[in-house]
């Protein structure tokens, strides 16, 4: 007998958009394709025409669509399919390609692809372009939280508090699961979360990369510096102003230089500190680079800094560049980066820092080998872990479950109105 595929309908960012879950969609397509009836959608005006050679490419209005415009997508007989048929809306935290998904999710039963647990600045920012109803997120928060969610809704309004310190006591991420089938997360800590409200069945994969054919070499130049990287956005939270005082107090013991990739959320500031703690021959910022010359320095790279404090439980895409690239990274011992297999990167606690960094610095001086067997186990865990290949298949396990999910989630919703305190999980490794 033939099992039907599943009809996936991804609605998602979509190359050239400038977000890095544009790029994820683009590097899971073959396989996505391969294992589903694939339909990408999309409420942007325009795309790459190349994705048309892996899966029909339609174009939404976010506040208008509905369920059977899905259902009939495609269909020459325009009648629904016979297989199993499921939405994917992915939500990540920048205004300019989620707001309208985040609209539209209040309507649309969907499985929620959740990227980022800590949404709340998109919505402000999304509020404050007229792109999110005020009205409808004070609903939301009041849904979720009660009366103090409303309290700092309201403290937010009056600049009493940042949308970054309420992100910090209420993620957000809860304001996309009013219709949601089920949610898809990458790392536990998310897991965890969605499964604590007691709405949805909730699912985990390891977030998906392709990496290179052919493994790059481990061991790093002898010769010169010490060579350090760090790239991508970089915010307070990527702890670059530490890495540079951890390096001060190293300058004149340890030969060493640091590229710096990427946009900085303060130049001024960054440029100001290492002038100050005399590192100007020591620290290259190189702002945004082509991906070639990013990979270059990355294979030449002795450590990688790619340190999150606060962090919201994310899983990094910049750590799987550096495993592709067979580097050796350090991380903060906190969220996603806590989970990873020891072995595979160093963890510094966030209490210490700076001298964390520095024993840490100094044990590569004396023993290279320790970055190596790192940059090796790195490696091996995301070819292992990490497939586009792996993940296509949970995703099509996924949409097979979507009507008993609906039916699950539809009825934790009635138990919680009958009584709030009832939470009834139902988290699945999805592999």
């Amino acid at each position: 007998m033939t099992v039907l595929k599943p009809r996936v309908h991804w609605v998602s960012p979509l190359p050239h958009a400038q977000t890095d879950i544009a790029h994820y969609t683009r590097r899971i397509l073959p396989e996505l394709a391969a294992e589903t009836d694939l339909v990408l959608w999309t409420d942007a005006n325009h795309w790459d025409r190349e994705l048309h050679d892996f899966a029909p490419v339609r174009r939404l209005d976010p506040d208008r669509v509905m369920p059977r415009d899905f259902a009939l997508a495609g269909r020459p007989d325009g009648k629904p399919g016979q297989g199993p048929e499921a939405v994917f809306v992915n939500i990540g935290n920048a205004w300019p390609f989620h707001a309208g998904y985040l609209r539209m999710v209040q309507r649309i039963p969907a499985v929620i692809v959740l990227h980022d647990m800590a949404i709340q600045e998109m919505c402000h920012d999304a509020m404050d372009r007229d792109l999110l109803p005020r009205g409808l997120y004070e609903t939301l928060m009041a849904r979720w939280h009660g009366q103090k969610g409303r309290d700092a809704v309201h403290a937010t309004w009056k600049g009493e508090m940042t949308p970054g310190d309420l992100s910090h006591r209420y993620p957000g991420f809860e304001l996309a699961l009013t219709r949601a089938v089920s949610v898809l997360t990458h790392t536990p800590v998310a897991r965890d979360a969605v499964d604590a409200t007691g709405t949805v069945p909730t699912y985990l994969l390891d977030l998906p990369f392709r990496f290179s054919a052919q493994t790059p070499a481990v061991i790093r130049s002898g010769i010169g510096p010490m060579r350090l990287v760090q790239f991508g956005y970089t915010g307070p939270n990527r702890r670059l102003q530490n890495v540079l005082e951890a390096l001060a107090e190293l300058k004149g013991e340890v030969d060493f230089h640091l590229d710096v990739m990427g946009k900085l959320w303060d130049p001024g500031y960054i440029t100001a500190r290492i002038r100050e703690l005399g590192l100007v021959h020591n620290v290259t910022l190189h702002g945004f680079v082509e991906e070639y010359e990013l990979d270059e320095k990355l294979n030449a790279a002795h450590l990688v800094f790619n340190l999150r404090n606060p962090t919201m439980g994310e899983a990094s895409g910049s750590q799987m560049r550096i495993w592709n690239a067979a580097a050796p990274s350090v991380v903060t011992d906190l969220g996603w980066y806590a989970n990873l297999p020891d072995g595979t990167v160093f963890k510094i606690d966030p209490s210490e820092e700076v001298p964390a960094l520095q024993r840490l610095i100094r044990q590569l001086v004396a023993d290279p080998a320790a970055g190596r067997d790192v940059a090796a186990a790195g490696r091996a865990r995301l070819e292992a872990a990490h497939t586009p290949a792996r993940y296509a298949r949970g995703v099509a396990n996924v949409a097979r479950r979507f009507e008993a999910d609906a039916a699950a989630a539809l009825r934790n919703r009635s138990l919680q109105q009958h009584d709030p305190m009832v939470v009834k999980k139902k988290s699945v490794q999805a592999g």
